[in-house]
């Protein structure tokens, strides 16, 4: 896995090409984030680097969390993330990462949670087909049959019935980044991204993931 970085969505703009055509894009306040902890192989078991993002006060975390961030000289952070790497020789604790590791035109993968939407029904959950409108239908937005009756005389586990929608971690692949702001720590994302604006994303560089 490469090392990414953590963020916050701001909410969706247009931004417009050389050719003057109108490009949808998420802009994403990325980091800074300091590395709060190096594992190897000898101490953990396992390569990784732990970061930190999201400013918090002090009383908002355990005694634990605020001795384990002193370490490396870092302030209250809400969010912890590591990036597991072969090699983690060339990082230090305490090194900040931001938004110049990445380039315009590289492409990303962004995890996120999706915009709850509470209870919802078998149109809106799972695109079901309604019933007839017509006058005489009673099966306008029902889920139809559920199953056999006597045999096997049971709901199958697994069934796709009405229930709470969203709220869930999603990945987005293969985002492109249109462009950077250095300055102010933004990623302008080709397309949408999963949350609503506030949402806390995890944006790295995107792996092919391999058929099976």
């Amino acid at each position: 896995m490469s090392v990414g970085i953590l963020g916050t969505k701001l909410g969706m703009t247009q931004i417009f090409d050389e050719a003057g055509r109108s490009v949808p894009v998420t802009v994403v306040q990325a980091g800074p984030c300091p590395i709060t902890q190096i594992k190897t192989k000898k101490t953990d078991g396992y390569s990784a680097i732990q970061v930190a993002y999201g400013e918090t006060t002090e009383k908002a975390l355990s005694r634990p969390e605020l001795g384990h961030l002193k370490k490396s000289d870092a302030e209250p952070l809400r969010h912890l993330r590591e990036y597991r790497l072969d090699d983690v020789t060339s990082y230090e604790l305490g090194q900040v990462l931001s938004v110049d590791q990445f380039e315009a035109g590289q492409v990303v993968d962004v995890t996120g949670t999706s915009i709850g939407r509470g209870f919802a029904g078998y149109q809106k959950r799972h695109n079901f087909k309604r019933g007839p409108m017509a006058h005489g239908s009673k099966n306008h937005r029902l889920p139809g049959s559920t199953g056999a009756g006597t045999t096997p005389g049971r709901v199958f586990p697994g069934k796709r019935m009405a229930g709470r929608l969203g709220g869930k971690t999603v990945t987005l692949r293969k985002l492109t980044v249109v462009k950077i702001d250095t300055e102010r720590n933004l990623l302008l994302i080709k397309g949408a991204v999963p949350g609503k604006p506030g949402a806390f994303l995890n944006i790295r560089p995107a792996t092919i993931v391999g058929r099976s």
